[in-house]
C-alpha cells in the first residue's frame, strides 16, 4: 500500500464529488430559474388570455363553466412547463464525473485490500515484517560497536604512550 497513491485517490474522488455537485447544482438553478421565469411569463400571458377566453366563454356557456374549462387549461400549461424544466442534465459531463469518481472509488478499494492483505499477514508472520526493520538496526549497532573499539584502542594506546 502505497500512502501517497491513497492521498491521490482521494484528492480525485473529491475532486469529481465536488464536480457532480457543482453539475447537479448548476442543473436545478438553471431548472428553477426557468420555472421561476416561465411562471411569471405564463402568469402575464394567462391573466390576458384567460380574460379574453372568459368574455368568449360566457356569451356561450355559463360564467361557472367558462371558470373551470380556463382552470383546466391552466393546469395543463403548468404541468407541461414542469415537465419541460424537470429534464435530465445534458449526459455527457454527468457521465464523465461519474466514471472518475467510480474509477478513484475501485482504486481506493484496491488499496485498502493491499492493506488489509499486509496487516493480515503481519499478524500471521510478525517475524516478516521485523526482520526488515532489525536488519538495518543490527547493522548500525555493529558498525557502532566497531567504533566505539576503535576509539577506546586509541586511547589506549594514546595513554601507553605517554
Amino acid at each position: 500500500m502505497n500512502t501517497e497513491n491513497v492521498v491521490k485517490h482521494l484528492r480525485v474522488l473529491w475532486r469529481t464529488d465536488r464536480i457532480i455537485a457543482d453539475i447537479r447544482l448548476r442543473h436545478l438553478l438553471i431548472g428553477l430559474g426557468l420555472r421561476a421565469f416561465a411562471a411569471l411569463i405564463a402568469a402575464f400571458g394567462l391573466l390576458m388570455l384567460e380574460l379574453s377566453a372568459y368574455f368568449a366563454l360566457v356569451q356561450i356557456w355559463s360564467a361557472i363553466a367558462a371558470a373551470a374549462i380556463l382552470g383546466a387549461v391552466n393546469f395543463v400549461i403548468a404541468a407541461a412547463l414542469f415537465l419541460i424544466a424537470g429534464r435530465a442534465p445534458s449526459g455527457r459531463d454527468i457521465e464523465l464525473a461519474n466514471e472518475i469518481h467510480d474509477t478513484s472509488i475501485e482504486a481506493l478499494q484496491l488499496e485498502a485490500r493491499a492493506l488489509q492483505a499486509q496487516v493480515s499477514s503481519a499478524v500471521h508472520h510478525p517475524l516478516s515484517t521485523i526482520v526488515p526493520v532489525l536488519l538495518p538496526l543490527i547493522a548500525i549497532i555493529i558498525k557502532t560497536l566497531r567504533t566505539t573499539a576503535r576509539s577506546s584502542n586509541d586511547a589506549s594506546s594514546a595513554e601507553a604512550q605517554s
